[in-house]
């Protein structure tokens, strides 16, 4: 992964681009979202954020996450996971989910064969992107269990 810094940059230069203000709140909210290497709700977002920008709200963090994900800052991964999860890697990239922690590690585009569907109903649907999700149990919870 790219230093914070560099990663900053390049948002700022992204915005800019975007005709997006370059915030106090914004550069906070990214830079968070970049630092934890996760895949965070915006509700643990808003608590390390509030760390520092006290009399900042909850909806504030979820209207800058909307405009960041509008503006493709930000990937949404899989609703089925219960609750919205930010990524802010945006290179291609799929997923590996812990069934009982939860926790979303990522795996490289390159590490997948390539996926195509095979008869396609005539549905008019048209496909953006392929999104796959490996779901098991991390080596942690598995160490737990033993």
């Amino acid at each position: 992964m790219q230093p914070i810094e560099s990663l900053q940059q390049q948002f700022e230069a992204r915005c800019r681009k975007l005709g997006l203000a370059v915030t106090h709140q914004r550069t906070v909210i990214y830079r968070e979202l970049v630092a934890t290497g996760e895949h965070p709700t915006p509700e643990a977002v808003y608590e390390r954020v509030k760390a520092q920008i006290p009399a900042i709200s909850l909806g504030t963090v979820y209207k800058n996450v909307k405009t960041f994900l509008d503006a493709g800052l930000l990937k949404e991964v899989s609703l089925h996971h219960g609750t919205l999860r930010l990524d802010a890697n945006t290179d291609p990239h799929h997923h590996m989910v812990c069934r009982q922690c939860r926790r979303i590690f990522d795996i490289p585009e390159s590490e997948i064969e390539p996926v195509r569907l095979k008869n396609l109903p005539e549905s008019g649907f048209q496909i953006d992107r392929f999104s796959i999700e490996v779901l098991g149990v991390c080596g942690a919870c598995a160490a737990a269990r033993e």
